[in-house]
């Protein structure tokens, strides 16, 4: 099998990069381990920064978005049991759109089959060949059977545990990485959202975070330590903690079923270079951000479309650079969002240190008392313009 570009993985980075490469008129072909109905179910992030959603809508894919989604022009910080509003409109005259991934994949996966696009599930990428050659390869098996995915360029866009970091030279690449002494417990619930933004709430206890997926579904998280076992926290234990750790005077959480929980472990990582040869990295396969940011999606759709429009010009008029300046252009995003993430998780999680805890409430005094601190907090999480 031939095709310009070689994908591998169909999560959101690369189905977006496949349909941004359909609309340029340039061929691909999606390599997905899983089937879809598991690629279409996973719970991952929810929060669509300003320019991401305007990439979505700009190539077609936001109408879903725009009527099922819900903009949020803020987030609420509680701490020390009150309450203090980080205003995006006012602040940066921007926003934010709380819209599953598990959506966006949806719709994705929908019009790069509508548009006759090759996504291949079950197909498990085992080996990435020829990068410094101007025909590499992506060795693959599918339906029991070995096959070879010959392409002018290779994205790997599968994650973190993919075969694409672990592709890269070792003598080239360069690993930074940061683990955090704890973890997020996250639950869906049937119930519908007890606040209208999301709350971000740093207590003595813990940190917890009060999100939503629509107006009939919340999802909330809880700092854990390391290790625990979700089945430890039987559903009054969860309500309990999440309606401590956010208590401020005059308000009440809503309790419905859990219809899911999990782990998620904590941590920071970048890979330098993001690319080599004719092999190119975008979204986990490149770099993890904790998810206190909410950058993890947003940075793996920056990616793809800084990645597309090198390979469009490419294609259009023979032109590399694009293609050449894609790591160095692409981290110099990743680095800020890594400090934005990593600020957001210290600031708000604890870590049992006196000396932390003052801390923590002196920042956040300020940032609630100081435009200038809040500005900063709101350019960052609904993110920068193009650097």
């Amino acid at each position: 099998m031939r095709t310009r570009v070689g994908i591998i993985g169909a999560g959101p980075a690369g189905l977006l990069l496949s349909h941004l490469l359909h609309l340029a008129g340039i061929e691909s072909v999606v390599l997905e381990t899983r089937d879809r109905a598991y690629v279409e179910a996973r719970q991952r992030a929810g929060v669509v920064e300003h320019g991401v959603a305007r990439l979505l809508r700009r190539s077609g894919l936001g109408e879903r978005m725009d009527r099922e989604g819900i903009t949020h022009d803020g987030i609420e910080l509680r701490f020390d049991g009150r309450s203090h509003r980080v205003d995006f409109s006012d602040l940066c005259g921007r926003s934010v759109e709380i819209w599953a991934q598990t959506e966006i994949v949806k719709d994705l996966t929908a019009r790069r089959l509508a548009d006759g696009g090759q996504v291949l599930f079950g197909a498990r990428a085992t080996a990435i060949e020829g990068i410094e050659t101007d025909s590499p390869r992506v060795r693959h098996t599918l339906e029991g059977r070995e096959e070879v995915l010959e392409c002018d360029y290779v994205a790997a866009c599968d994650g973190f545990h993919g075969i694409g970091r672990r592709s890269l030279p070792e003598g080239v690449v360069r690993t930074f990485e940061r683990l955090y002494p704890f973890s997020w417990l996250g639950v869906l619930a049937d119930v519908p959202p007890s606040c209208e933004e999301l709350v971000y709430a740093r207590h003595e206890r813990g940190f917890a975070l009060h999100s939503m997926r629509s107006e009939e579904v919340s999802r909330l998280y809880l700092q854990v330590p390391n290790g625990t076992d979700p089945d430890d926290w039987p559903e009054e234990r969860v309500w309990e903690e999440l309606a401590e750790r956010m208590a401020v005077p005059g308000w009440e959480l809503r309790r419905g079923p859990l219809t899911s929980k999990g782990l998620t472990p904590m941590r920071s990582l970048v890979t330098e270079p993001m690319s080599h040869g004719r092999l190119y990295l975008a979204g986990d396969a490149a770099h993890i951000v904790p998810p206190t940011g909410a950058k993890g999606l947003n940075l793996a759709l920056h990616d793809v479309a800084l990645l597309a429009e090198g390979l469009r010009a490419r294609y259009t008029h023979g032109g590399t650079g694009a293609l050449e300046d894609y790591s160095a252009a692409a981290l110099r995003r990743v680095w800020r969002a890594e400090h934005f993430s990593y600020w957001m998780t210290t600031l708000l999680h604890t870590s049992g240190d006196a000396f932390d805890h003052r801390l923590q409430l002196s920042h956040l005094e300020y940032l609630a008392s100081s435009r200038a601190a809040s500005t900063q907090l709101a350019e960052n999480y609904t993110g920068l313009p193009r650097p």
